[in-house]
């Protein structure tokens, strides 16, 4: 039985689960303190980073709940706050805290009273010049924080007021605050630099209400940034960002049927006892649910459905129904079964190839979410309120889904998993393994990080845990400065079939050091496991290795809490293994003379 100061154990677990950003501010101070009794007790979550968060107001309460919220997503977060008033004095200042502290991500929590306003009669050019010196003046600021520390800027942009001064006209004249805000948030987002995130704070204040958001007694009595009951979802907004870049986000969304998706129970209701579609209150509020569903989808979460049902009864509606959104094409993977939906998750997850913490499953039934936390507790079972218009936002305020970047990859997502169902189809018919992968005609293309394929490979980098041997995370920044210095060799691999293509899956990025290639980083996409990717790429490395006069190449493998599954990977290529002392981590070597032959694979294509 695990001690209550394990953070693995099912008292922890229970905690985490209690986190939510709907907590209001003294449940949020509570569990905030017990964070801080765990912490000194000596407890640790499964990772770690270091966060710096820097403000010109009072910042400790949100400092405190963004470090909750890391937790609740199993992040151990080394929070440093700037003193009061002293951000532009931390950042500027080469010998200060900061530095010391050396942060992975520097917070620049600003709000519009940072900002030098100009006056209401203010001409179109004078407001002009202001919101480019504003907006230089803060990306100034990031790019001395980034520079001096490797970290990630996330800085909020502003948050218009809840007055308009000039009433209806206030987003047409140069002078008002609300233009010159929304001026300022523009010229922030524009040509943005890879390693700054805009944290949307203008945003979290409208979806509140822009009068509760800014209340003004609490920046006058404890200079506040907002009232004190939203600063949970400020914390959790900031902690939802810092996880995606960890690659934490969830990517698939299961979801129940009946009273989920439309009202009433399809296996006795037949499909005209449906609540679905126009003319009906209820039905339209589960039209506008699966509007957002599938909008999700189209910008790359994963569907899939789990239901308690006659299979034919649960696929009928998605067939014929006309109020339908969804369609079949749009559910990756679809059970439907009287098994326990706890079974039929981890059936769903390893179907899929994800973990079950990349899953968030909705049901509308309150003692199937409770079966699931009890039994799958790494799935997101968020509250169902019994009104199905609530349920986008039941769903919305979790952030379960938050993204840094959307890729060409993204948007064909639902496709990939799909065609990936089909391989498996045609491989369970086929012979023997070599016959089923010579079934699948494979072509690749592999070279070089360009431009082109950037976005992709950092993406993949950030969010790859269970194909990949170092868990690194490198920006954009750095992988540019990689593909840029000669010593370093960048590979990636985009893979197609005759089921589909399958985009860029897979990443290598390898340091030259006199006679030896140390890999960094290699990392795939699970969904062409043992398919002679890694083979594949192995001989293209080594080709390079030997035209540079490259005798050997060193591989790592750093294990953690999920990537086991690559544990032997440099063992079956071929490597031997290297004296690793007290590691944790283990080192391999692949010499690469003249008697190394290449490895079969029975994928077609060339480098480029």
């Amino acid at each position: 039985m695990p001690s209550p100061r394990d953070e693995s154990g099912p008292d922890s677990r229970t905690f985490r689960q209690g986190i939510t950003p709907d907590m209001g501010f003294a449940a949020a101070s509570a569990a905030a303190r017990r964070l801080k009794k765990l912490r000194r007790a000596g407890a640790s979550s499964r990772a770690s980073t270091r966060v710096a968060v820097l403000g010109s107001h009072t910042t400790s309460q949100l400092s405190a709940f963004l470090e909750l919220f890391l937790f609740a997503g199993g992040i151990d977060g080394v929070i440093y706050e700037a003193p009061y008033g002293l951000m532009r004095h931390e950042i500027l200042d080469p010998e200060s805290e900061l530095y010391r502290f050396a942060p992975q991500f520097v917070v620049l929590a600003g709000s519009r009273r940072d900002l030098s306003l100009p006056p209401p009669g203010a001409r179109h050019q004078d407001v002009v010049h202001a919101a480019d010196a504003v907006v230089t003046e803060w990306r100034t600021l990031g790019r001395i924080a980034h520079e001096r520390s490797g970290c990630r800027v996330i800085q909020n942009n502003f948050e218009a007021p809840a007055w308009r001064t000039f009433g209806n006209l206030e987003m047409n004249h140069p002078g008002a605050i609300g233009e010159f805000v929304d001026r300022v948030n523009r010229g922030l987002r524009q040509d943005a630099p890879e390693w700054l995130t805009l944290h949307d704070l203008d945003g979290l204040a409208a979806s509140v209400g822009r009068w509760q958001w800014g209340d003004e007694r609490y920046f006058h009595l404890a200079k506040l940034p907002c009232a004190p009951e939203h600063l949970t979802i400020y914390a959790h907004s900031l902690a939802a960002l810092i996880s995606a870049h960890l690659g934490r986000s969830r990517k698939c969304l299961v979801l129940d049927l009946d009273n989920t998706l439309w009202g009433g129970v399809i296996g006795d209701d037949g499909m005209r006892g449906l609540s679905l579609g126009a003319g009906d209150p209820v039905g339209e509020a589960y039209v506008e649910f699966q509007r957002y569903v599938r909008a999700l989808s189209e910008r790359g979460v994963v569907l899939a459905v789990c239901s308690k049902n006659e299979e034919s009864n649960a696929r009928e509606p998605f067939e014929r129904h006309p109020g339908m959104v969804l369609k079949l094409d749009d559910i990756a993977c679809f059970v439907a079964n009287w098994e326990d939906k706890a079974t039929n998750l981890a059936r769903i997850a390893e179907t899929l190839n994800l973990g079950l913490d990349a899953l968030v499953f909705v049901d509308d039934l309150p003692h199937e979410r409770a079966l699931v936390r009890s039994l799958l507790p790494d799935v997101a079972v968020p509250e169902l309120p019994a009104d199905p218009a609530d349920y986008i936002r039941a769903i919305e305020q979790h952030r379960y889904f938050e993204v840094v970047s959307v890729t060409q990859e993204d948007l064909q997502r639902t496709a990939f998993y799909r065609s990936d169902m089909q391989r498996r189809f045609t491989g369970s018919s086929a012979a023997d393994l070599d016959a089923f992968l010579q079934s699948l005609e494979m072509r690749a293309s592999i070279g070089p990080i360009g431009p082109d394929e950037l976005a992709r490979a950092t993406q993949l980098i950030g969010k790859s845990n269970q194909f990949n041997l170092t868990t690194r995370r490198h920006s954009a920044t750095d992988v540019q400065r990689m593909a840029a210095d000669p010593r370093w060799v960048t590979r990636v691999v985009a893979l197609a079939d005759r089921f589909g293509d399958q985009g860029l899956i897979s990443v290598l990025l390898a340091e030259q050091r006199d006679d030896t290639l140390f890999i960094d980083t290699w990392l795939m996409s699970c969904r062409v496991l043992k398919r002679g990717v890694e083979q594949l790429l192995l001989n293209d490395v080594v080709a390079i290795a030997r035209d540079r006069g490259i005798c050997r190449i060193v591989g790592e493998y750093d294990p953690t809490s999920k990537n086991a599954l690559v544990q032997d990977h440099y063992a079956r290529l071929g490597f031997a293994p290297l004296d690793n002392g007290d590691h944790c981590a283990t080192r391999w070597q692949l010499a690469v003379g003249a008697g190394w032959e290449p490895l079969s694979h029975h994928i077609g294509g060339s480098a480029r």
